[in-house]
Parts: C-alpha cells; sequence; structure tokens
C-alpha cells in the first residue's frame, strides 16, 4: 500500500510540475521572468517534498510521532501569533492579505504547515480526553470540547481574521468536527459543532464587506441576466473547462492562461489542465487523487493506535476537501477559495506540507507490517 501511494503522489506531482511550467508561461512573459522560472521553483518544492516523504516514511512512528507534533504545532502556532506584528518586509501584503512569510530565497505560507500539526495534535489530544471516557450526556460532550473550542477559536482569529483565509479555516472547522465525532461523540453533538461552526462562518462573512461582494458575485453566477464583471473569473474557468472538450487543445495551447484566469497555475490550475489537456486528464487525476484518499482510509482501517487512525482520516479529510473545494469553486458550484489543489497547484508551502502528512501516514503503515510480522 505505501508503494502505491508513494507512486500516485508522485504522479500529481508530475502533472503539476507540468501545469507550473505551461499555465505560467503569461505570467513569465508579463514580468519578463525566465520561461523556467515556476518550474525551478516547483521543482525544489517537490525535490523536498519527496526527500521528506522518504524521509518520514523510515522513522519509526511509536518514537517519532509525537516529537514532530510538539515541534510541527508549536512552531506554526508561534509563527501565526506573531506574523500580525512582523514588519512589512517580512510578512508583506500580497492580494490584500498576510499571509505567506519572506525570507529571502523563500517564501513560506505557516498556515499550511499548521494545518498538519493541528490534525497531529487533535488526534494525540482527543485519545487521551474524549476517547477513554466512552458516552457521554450532551453537557459532558460540551465540557470535555471546551478546549478544542478555544483552540479553533484561537487560529480562527489568526487565519481567518489576520490572514483573512476563511478557506482554511472551514477545512479545520470540518476536519476537527469529523475527528470528534470518530472518537465517540453522539450525532447531536456533532451537528451542534456544525452549526456552531456554521455561525462563526456567518459572522466571519458579515465582518468583512468583501466576502459579502465575493458571496453576491457567486449568486449573480446563477442570473442568466446578471454582467459579465460580476462573474468574470467563473465564467472564463467554466469557458475553459469548455474550450478543452475531451482531449484538450495540446499543452502549451491554452488561449485562457492568457491574462483572462488570474493565478491560473495557482487556484485556476484544473481549468486550465483541462482546456490543455481535456477531460481525459481530469478524470485521470480525479482517479488517481481517490485511489490515494481510498490508500489512506485503507491503511487507517488496519492500524491498531487510535491516534494513527485518526491522524490518517484528518489526512484524507484535508487532502479531500482541498481538491473539492477549489473544483467546486473553479465550477461556480460554491464561492472561489484561495485553497490549493494538493500537489497540483503551484506553491511550494502546500507542497511540502502535504508531503509532510503522507511522508507521516507512510511511516505509520509500517506499524501494520510490524503488527503483522509479530
Amino acid at each position: 500500500m505505501d508503494r502505491i501511494l508513494f507512486l500516485a503522489v508522485i504522479f500529481l506531482m508530475t502533472i503539476g510540475l507540468l501545469m507550473s511550467y505551461s499555465l505560467s508561461s503569461y505570467v513569465t512573459t508579463l514580468y519578463n521572468l525566465p520561461s523556467y522560472h515556476f518550474l525551478i521553483r516547483q521543482l525544489f518544492a517537490v525535490c523536498v517534498g519527496i526527500f521528506l516523504m522518504v524521509y518520514l516514511s523510515r522513522l519509526d512512528a511509536n518514537r517519532a510521532f509525537k516529537p514532530i507534533m510538539i515541534g510541527l504545532f508549536g512552531s506554526t502556532l508561534l509563527l501565526l501569533l506573531f506574523m500580525p506584528i512582523m514588519p512589512e518586509s517580512i510578512v508583506p501584503t500580497i492580494g490584500g492579505a498576510n499571509r505567506w512569510m519572506n525570507l529571502g530565497f523563500i517564501s513560506l505560507a505557516p498556515v499550511e504547515f499548521y494545518k498538519v500539526g493541528f490534525v497531529m495534535f487533535i488526534s494525540w489530544s482527543l485519545v487521551r480526553t474524549r476517547l477513554p471516557k466512552g458516552i457521554l450526556s450532551f453537557g459532558e460532550e460540551f465540557t470535555v470540547f471546551i478546549p478544542y473550542l478555544l483552540v479553533f477559536i484561537l487560529s480562527m482569529i489568526f487565519i481567518a481574521i489576520f490572514q483573512k483565509d476563511l478557506g482554511q479555516t472551514m477545512l479545520l472547522a470540518i476536519t476537527l468536527s469529523i475527528l470528534f465525532l470518530l472518537v465517540g461523540s453522539s450525532f447531536k453533538f456533532f451537528f451542534s459543532l456544525i452549526g456552531i461552526s456554521g455561525m462563526f462562518f456567518i459572522m466571519l462573512v458579515i465582518m468583512q464587506p468583501y466576502r459579502l461582494a465575493r458571496i453576491k458575485s457567486w449568486l449573480s453566477s446563477f442570473n442568466t441576466e446578471a454582467s459579465r464583471p460580476e462573474t468574470y473569473q467563473v465564467s472564463n474557468s467554466l469557458d475553459a473547462i469548455h474550450s478543452g472538450g475531451f482531449f484538450g487543445q495540446g499543452i502549451g495551447n491554452g488561449s485562457y492562461k492568457l491574462g483572462f484566469l488570474s493565478e491560473v497555475h495557482t487556484d485556476f490550475v484544473l481549468a486550465g489542465m483541462i482546456e490543455e489537456l481535456g477531460f481525459i486528464s481530469i478524470l485521470s487525476v480525479v482517479a488517481v487523487f481517490a485511489f490515494m484518499i481510498f490508500i489512506i482510509f485503507k491503511i487507517a482501517s488496519k492500524v491498531k493506535n487510535p491516534v494513527y487512525y485518526l491522524f490518517c482520516v484528518g489526512t484524507a479529510m484535508l487532502l479531500s476537501l482541498s481538491f473539492i473545494i477549489n473544483s467546486f469553486g473553479i465550477s461556480g458550484i460554491i464561492p472561489i477559495k484561495g485553497i490549493a489543489v494538493p500537489f497540483l497547484s503551484y506553491g511550494g508551502s502546500h507542497i511540502i506540507a502535504s508531503s509532510i502528512m503522507i511522508g507521516i501516514v507512510l511511516m505509520i503503515s509500517k506499524t501494520i507490517r510490524q503488527k503483522e510480522e509479530l
């Protein structure tokens, strides 16, 4: 299972590299950059990601999981805490948001790594605090959940408010709710968590006028008489998908990447890929991605340690939800969110963070073989 999982990730990374080179051609020309500018950066991130996957897969999960959790969750939480007071030279404003740290030779998005540490911490902590208690009343469940609610609210403040990244907050909220359900919480409490998350979501939308404008723009896309400027990105995304047909226009021959879709090699990579490689390409990617998620769930079903089980499920949730939210956004089913497609979108932070998650899953999968050998 681990070899197949590793090869599935390599396949997606390879497609991502190809798209980073092809879809960024307009941007490199516009800003007078070398044609291989984004390809080289993405290749560096892919190499680091592959190294981390291989390195982590060789570690002993029973010894390495907790130190990795403490280091990753603690360091990234501190970064999120201090980013709002860091100077503009280190945390620049890009697209109206302060999500990246400029370290000179690279830009780092701490929230991508925080998600990994968050799932590791929640998995470890729930097994210690919630799982042993068994069946609880609704009030007792809520009492147990309060510390996790405080952690989530802290995360929401620094991610959704200071970094203006509501999409990542939604990912964490859904993942936390599902993990709580898996350790024995009642459906009543689970749906209560969904309701609380929904209230937080509405509150965060109301607090920021640009979010209300984005929802209004999305709703206007269902109106056939709506003016095109309000639905510009989604309209061009759908046109690019339609233009690709079944076999595509050919690699490098896409036209909507020529300024009609902003950030086509990041947020709209799936639309650009379909235009150039056709509908058959998205079928192949979805099949490999779904198979990768299936393998992760398969590993989760076989491990005996509940911490490892929860982490594998959390990893599968983060990866699959990211793919779903992005694909639904570019097709107009939901409002567009700036969430990268795992292993496909351009961006070193999410590539490396996703590779860390897969590396830890591979590390955990060794415990299955060790158990079988005993």
